[in-house]
């Protein structure tokens, strides 16, 4: 897997990449000069990659303190005009939050990419928060991948945008295509400069008088963002066979639309959407005046529906769309084909023969499994540490207050030496 990354050919080269490779592929051929990142499951490959390669592609690469600093050192090196990538989790966004919002307003020089990894489910994770919806709370462009060569080419548009647009821009993998493999057609590695160089300007520091002009600057660059989405190859129209019934959907939810209709034997008209935030208005709109009923299939919150709902009122549009708000689709959890089949095959009055027909059949039933939790790695450090603890405090009846992470593990028998979980640097301030 490694001799592609490193050897560039004049004929183009397909490897198998899993999509936080591809990302981080993406990082390498658009030029990336600086990564950062704080460890967090489904995002930790996307830095531990572009480490492999650092060295040979002149990269400098840390891994953060925390997922604020992470993207502190990364908008520093965007200031100087170095293209920078900044890599973590869903929840891992919330820490960094605080710089980002202001980034938002003051902008940046060199391209800066967010890799924020979300989790539905969640597998890992304390929340099934939605990234896309902090984009639209900091009104910064987002894409959503649903394969690793999307992952791969939308890293390369989401820097080139960023730089065009003078903003931060996020791409929002999700634990499917992050960890999914895939064939990945590579690209070229763009040259760069050897040295940057700050300059000096009023512009990097967020004084009050300059946000309120540049919030007004943020509007309207994402007006504009939402334009130039109109001609992205990520967001496209999949006709259908002429009925009056369509699907919008994007991210690896696409992936199940199409696999759970071809199951169910329908073939509705679909919008594919990659670009979650700002929508491209004018696509939708014409994707909504050319059918009658929509249902939108997503993860997690309803992003895509809800601003089908708004440009459908604005514009007085007489369709009916239906999705998570409808109750026909769920908020929670991982979708996956059988679930997209289960919400689409009432929606399009069809029987879902292959779930039925699994449900008939009579198989005799497999014996219980032994629970199977996890557990701390061996030779963990925390093992030890956890159980010096509770022998010292033999005969005391303590409360421990921990911190989140693979330590949270503390938890379960028999170590038993974590009572409380909220989120990172909690433990000390709750105790």
């Amino acid at each position: 897997m490694s001799q592609p990354l490193r050897a560039e050919r004049a004929e183009p080269v397909t490897m198998l990449l899993m999509g936080n490779e591809a990302i981080a592929r993406g990082a390498i051929e658009a030029g990336v000069a600086v990564a950062a990142a704080y460890p967090g499951t489904p995002s930790s490959e996307i830095l531990g990659t572009l480490a492999r390669f650092a060295g040979e592609h002149g990269v400098y690469v840390e891994w953060s303190t925390n997922e604020k600093a992470a993207l502190e050192v990364a908008a520093g090196a965007a200031y100087a005009g170095a293209r920078s990538l900044v890599s973590m989790k869903q929840v891992g966004l919330n820490v960094a939050v605080d710089p980002l919002m202001s980034l938002a307003y003051i902008g940046v020089k060199g391209g800066m990419v967010l890799a924020v990894a979300d989790d539905p489910g969640p597998h890992s994770s304390q929340t099934e928060q939605d990234t896309r919806l902090f984009a639209g709370f900091a009104k910064i462009p987002c894409f959503d991948p649903s394969s690793p060569q999307e992952a791969k080419d939308m890293t390369v548009a989401a820097f080139d945008l960023s730089e065009q647009q003078g903003l931060p821009v996020i791409v929002r993998p999700t634990t499917r295509s992050s960890h999914a493999c895939g064939e990945v057609t590579l690209g070229g590695v763009r040259p760069r400069p050897e040295k940057y160089r700050f300059e000096k300007s009023s512009r990097w520091v967020i004084f009050p008088k300059l946000a309120a002009e540049r919030h007004k600057w943020l509007i309207e660059t994402e007006k504009k963002a939402s334009r130039l989405f109109e001609d992205s190859p990520f967001n496209r129209v999949i006709p259908g066979d002429g009925g009056r019934i369509g699907i919008i959907t994007g991210g690896v939810s696409y992936n199940y639309a199409v696999e759970a209709a071809s199951r169910l034997g329908v073939k509705p008209s679909l919008l594919k959407i990659g670009t979650p935030w700002p929508v491209p208005e004018e696509l939708v709109l014409d994707f909504l005046r050319s059918v009658e009923r929509i249902l939108v299939i997503e993860e997690q919150e309803p992003v895509l529906e809800d601003q089908a709902i708004r440009l459908a009122y604005l514009h007085g549009l007489k369709v009916e769309i239906r999705g998570k708000r409808t109750g026909d689709t769920s908020p929670c959890g991982e979708f996956n084909v059988d679930r997209v089949a289960g919400f689409m095959a009432p929606f399009f009055g069809v029987k879902d023969r292959v779930q039925a027909g699994a449900q008939a059949v009579a198989r005799p039933q497999p014996p219980a499994l032994p629970v199977r939790p996890p557990v701390l790695c061996p030779g963990c450090p925390h093992r030890a540490s956890f159980y010096a603890i509770k022998e010292a405090s033999k005969g005391l009846d303590p409360v421990f207050c921990g911190d989140i992470g693979c330590y949270t593990l503390g938890n379960a028998p028999p170590l038993e030496t974590q009572d409380t979980c909220l989120c990172m640097g909690a433990s000390i301030t709750i105790a």
